[in-house]
């Protein structure tokens, strides 16, 4: 089920994919570069309402409006802020997550809005090649339980590359900023979106 709801930034959009007897719900937003088509978004929207977690997939109004570049920062959050009231009008813990430059989004707000957790795919660190850009404020920051999904192989930060904190990290062996894994490596594609799915879900669960 869709439903539009207006903010600052202009239309957005929420798809919901519900579990029966839901106990959370997982608020994930898509990237700069895409949408919730994303593998790893798809992916945590088929598992997740099979443990009791409601996802709740958001399209930022640039993406609804059919624009090809995101816009600044403080936009993003606007929207993500305009979309927090039907977030939560289930009445459930909220966890605020996205991927990429939503997974920033996600952390920026979090205390403010009143997050219950914040759950970061391929949170960007850094631009790839600049790793003195560093974001890592905007993760540290966020104030609440925290997890990062991150690719082996990810451009804009691989796993040892982030700081000492007080967030999880899991890492997905292989994988680019997208999840994508070579048809090489060691684990394949389906295994790898279990490996994420697998984590949110015990991490999501278990969750105060």
């Amino acid at each position: 089920m869709s439903e539009t709801v207006e903010t600052e930034a202009g239309t957005a959009r929420i798809t919901w994919h519900r579990a029966h007897g839901a106990r959370l719900v997982l608020a994930v937003s898509h990237g700069a570069g895409g949408g919730i088509e994303a593998r790893d978004l798809q992916a945590l929207a088929r598992a997740l309402p099979g443990h009791g977690v409601t996802v709740a997939l958001v399209e930022q109004p640039w993406r609804v409006a059919g624009k090809k570049v995101a816009p600044a920062p403080r936009t993003l959050d606007a929207g993500w802020r305009g979309l927090w009231p039907a977030l939560a009008g289930p009445g459930l813990p909220v966890v605020a997550g996205g991927r990429s430059a939503g997974a920033r989004v996600a952390c920026r707000t979090a205390a403010e809005l009143g997050a219950h957790a914040v759950l970061a795919l391929s949170f960007p660190l850094h631009p790839p090649g600049r790793p003195e850009k560093s974001r890592a404020d905007e993760l540290l920051g966020a104030g609440v339980p925290t997890l990062v999904v991150q690719g082996g192989n990810d451009p804009f930060g691989r796993p040892g590359e982030f700081p000492e904190g007080s967030f999880r990290l899991v890492e997905v062996p292989h994988g680019d900023h997208g999840f994508a894994v070579p048809k090489r490596a060691a684990i394949t594609q389906d295994r790898a979106l279990e490996i994420i799915t697998e984590a949110v879900a015990q991490w999501a669960t278990s969750l105060p």
